[in-house]
């Protein structure tokens, strides 16, 4: 592959639409090659903003506005990091010629949980739990009654866990529609979906591009309302059920084609594997990477998306605990023990401007046998203040 120089003509040039803590990840990755970057997100000072050649503040789900900032950039990628995103704008951007990552159709399936679970379970045939979409309170009650109580209720587009919510009994219904307000997207359709009382959740990292596709080790998850807590890798699963995951994770990644990383998430009960949802792009579990692999999930997506080779070394097992605000502060600090930095942990701090009860601040990293690394991440996250 050919390099080229940042901030020339004929720069290679990627823009992130979304620049929170990942795409401040891929952003600081892309650099490492001489990759020129521009952060795009709906607010000043994003993470990703501050490491980022050119950085925009627009509404990314205006079609125009977002039309308008690729005609300017002109970039050689354009890298989706958020669901709220107009869709159609991509459509246009890859008509006129632009490649969108892994492309628009994929972004259009996968954005969307209605999409993406109607493909994953009717044109590919993927167990997965059952399911119906919902857009009225009333539909809600009916949809609730027949996929049984408890039952999972979440606006088909949404990020970390905004929106989400489960049903434990019919009482629960107006609730759950209360909340499903709060996503982070699109709430005017829900899907209720069939509680499954899995042994364990896995997030399979799977990249892809014109060399071939490439899994990283199974990575296990605590989430709570739908964002995550704690994540670890390797999950320990037998090489059966492990295998049954890829199959799937390469079943539908094929099927959805491009270049890129994927987290493709899984319940697993008894063995079988189910089908849950899939991001087209780094996947805030998959920050683990970050210790325990030569190239994190983020490297493997920028190389993925370059088309170069998708090797890496895996250094050894580890965790990572997010820190969630405990306050709302418009120049929030943060209060970390230095024991946190050690030979084998460390912290990453997002620089995000602003913090409010429950935004997702920093994580802590530790690489060491998996529930040792799990308990020390943990303890470094409740060492950890905020003003």
């Amino acid at each position: 592959m050919t390099f080229t120089t940042t901030l020339q003509k004929d720069a290679i040039k990627i823009m992130l639409l979304g620049s929170g803590e990942l795409g401040k990840e891929v952003a600081i990755e892309a650099q490492r090659l001489g990759i020129e970057v521009i952060a795009v997100d709906k607010y000043e000072n994003a993470p990703a903003h501050l490491v980022a050649n050119r950085s925009y503040a627009i509404d990314m789900q205006d079609e125009a506005a977002v039309l308008a900032l690729i005609e300017k950039e002109k970039p050689t990628y354009i890298l989706p990091e958020v669901e709220a995103i107009s869709i159609s704008a991509l459509f246009e951007a890859e008509k006129r010629g632009f490649h969108v990552i892994p492309n628009a159709e994929a972004v259009n399936k996968t954005m969307n949980r209605k999409n993406i679970r109607v493909f994953a379970a009717e044109e590919l045939g993927l167990k997965t739990s059952g399911f119906e979409f919902v857009t009225t309170l009333e539909g809600l009650k009916e949809a609730g009654a027949r996929i049984g109580f408890p039952c999972v209720i979440k606006p088909v587009m949404s990020s970390s866990g905004h929106g989400q919510s489960i049903a434990k009994t019919p009482a629960d219904i107006e609730k759950s529609w209360e909340i499903a307000k709060e996503a982070r997207g699109d709430a005017s359709e829900l899907i209720v979906e069939e509680f499954v009382p899995f042994d364990y959740e896995i997030t399979l990292l799977t990249v892809r591009n014109e060399t071939g596709t490439t899994f990283c080790d199974a990575i296990g998850h605590v989430q709570k309302d739908g964002d995550f807590i704690l994540s670890w890798q390797p999950m320990q699963m037998s090489d059966e059920t492990l295998q049954k995951a890829k199959d799937i994770a390469k079943a539908v990644t094929d099927g959805l084609g491009g270049r890129g990383i994927f987290g493709v998430e899984f319940f697993v009960k008894d063995g079988e594997v189910y089908f849950s949802e899939l991001s087209p792009r780094p996947h805030d579990t998959g920050m683990v990477t970050l210790i325990t692999q030569s190239q994190s999930q983020f490297a493997l997506h920028v190389r993925a998306v370059l088309g170069l080779p998708l090797d890496y070394t895996t250094y050894g097992s580890g965790a990572c605990g997010a820190y969630k605000a405990s306050g709302d502060n418009a120049n929030p600090t943060l209060e970390v023990p230095d024991d946190a930095f050690t030979t084998n942990s460390f912290v990453r701090v997002f620089g995000k401007p602003e913090s409010h009860v429950g935004r997702r601040m920093a994580v802590s990293l530790v690489l060491d046998e998996v529930e040792a690394a799990k308990t020390r991440s943990l303890e470094i996250v409740s060492q950890i203040t905020d003003h």
